[in-house]
């Protein structure tokens, strides 16, 4: 699958831990990395200093839906279901 134009939904819904370039402490959930350009492409796509966690997310039909809208719950959905709160919770 190619990514859809005016998406960037990859780039809003998960959150990144680790420090990258232009964010030093990392990226909230929900935020949008301030790598995207006008048209929610990454300006760093091709470049080294684009996180391993970018560099390894695929484009699917099962993360990214049928639209933009569709992709941000998706990929919001699996970033509450996944972030440490949420397994400290289910060990309780």
């Amino acid at each position: 699958m190619q990514c859809r134009q005016y998406c960037g939904a990859c780039c809003i819904a998960p959150s990144i831990t680790q420090p990258f370039l232009g964010m030093p402490t990392g990226k909230a959930a929900g935020e949008r990395c301030v790598h995207l350009d006008q048209t929610l492409r990454c300006r760093i796509f091709t470049h080294p200093e684009r996180p391993a966690v970018c560099a390894q997310f695929k484009a699917e039909p099962s993360f990214c839906g049928d639209s933009q809208a569709e992709a941000l719950q998706i990929l919001s959905l699996l970033e509450l279901q996944t972030s440490s709160d949420s397994q400290i919770q289910k060990r309780q």
